[in-house]
């Protein structure tokens, strides 16, 4: 049997912080980037990067405010932040055109960089990364600016005013890492909170997230914008949708429409964490896009 492949911990400074990513090995395979979505860490990949590492050299980078990354000292987290750091690992690891994956925050910053920087992506897959639905928007777009920049002063102000919240025994945090996605298996769930906790003083575990990530800054990021970023993506691109998520269906809803060169796939007895709660469907997926003979065709599609 081969051995199991185990990261390395490697930090860079960005924007004056220390951030951190794992290194899979492998280096003279193709480079695969995989960026972790909100509230989450760069182990949450642990899975999917050991089903690739005998044929990529996978990155695994905790974003700001995440993980073993330094928190913004602000507590400000502008999006543009985010998408500096991914440009900066982009440009240290020196091997563009790279491979990226992203899930969730991580899926819309790195449809970002793949706009800004066409030349320098070869392949990306979204994982329900493509922000809030046109109906969201349109819900917004009634409310008065200085009405959703008050609410967001006084949610931050409420949010300062509070302990944050920990617990007792790492039992504790793995239950509410179960509530907070009921398809994980308690293997899963130890996994995902044994890597996402520090232990606190008195003995209790606290998440690794900066809890200033909730409620970001109204001025930090405008998901009307993405099409833009979206129009000038000129690589193969892979939606994924877990059909038991929350996220509003790209195909139906028009933003696939945006993509020159995008497919859809949708997974059943999947929530919004698919590549969790159908990890091997969504591996088998991940296996036939990556494949330089299988890049989808100009015409856009959705796949059942």
């Amino acid at each position: 049997m081969p051995p199991v492949p185990t990261p390395t911990s490697h930090f860079f400074t960005s924007l004056r912080t220390r951030l951190h990513y794992l290194d899979w090995g492998n280096p003279s395979a193709p480079l695969l980037i995989l960026v972790h979505g909100g509230f989450d860490h760069a182990r949450s990949w642990d899975w999917t990067a050991r089903a690739l590492a005998q044929d990529y050299h996978v990155i695994t980078p905790d974003l700001r405010g995440h993980g073993d990354s330094a928190w913004s000292p602000t507590g400000a987290y502008p999006i543009a932040h985010f998408v500096y750091d991914l440009a900066l690992l982009v440009d240290l690891l020196d091997r563009a055109p790279v491979t990226i994956v992203g899930h969730s925050l991580g899926g819309s910053i790195s449809l970002r960089f793949a706009g800004l920087y066409p030349d320098k992506v070869q392949k990306i897959v979204a994982i329900e990364g493509l922000g809030r639905s046109p109906d969201s928007l349109r819900q917004q777009a009634d409310r008065a600016a200085p009405d959703i920049w008050r609410d967001w002063i006084d949610g931050r102000r409420t949010r300062a005013r509070r302990t944050p919240r920990s617990y007792p025994t790492i039992e504790a945090a793995v239950g509410r890492m179960r509530e907070r996605n009921e398809a994980l298996s308690l293997e899963q769930a130890m996994h995902l909170t044994q890597h996402g906790v520090n232990r606190n003083e008195d003995g209790s575990y606290s998440w690794k997230f900066d809890p200033y990530m909730k409620g970001i800054a109204p001025e930090a990021a405008s998901d009307a914008e993405l099409p833009e970023f979206w129009k000038r993506i000129a690589c193969p691109t892979l939606l994924c949708l877990g059909r038991n998520s929350w996220a509003s269906n790209p195909a139906k809803d028009g933003r696939m429409a945006h993509f020159r060169d995008a497919h859809l796939v949708e997974f059943d007895d999947a929530g919004h964490w698919l590549h969790h709660d159908q990890f091997d469907r969504f591996v088998a997926e991940l296996r036939t896009f990556l494949q330089p003979a299988a890049a989808p065709s100009a015409v856009a599609g959705v796949r059942p």
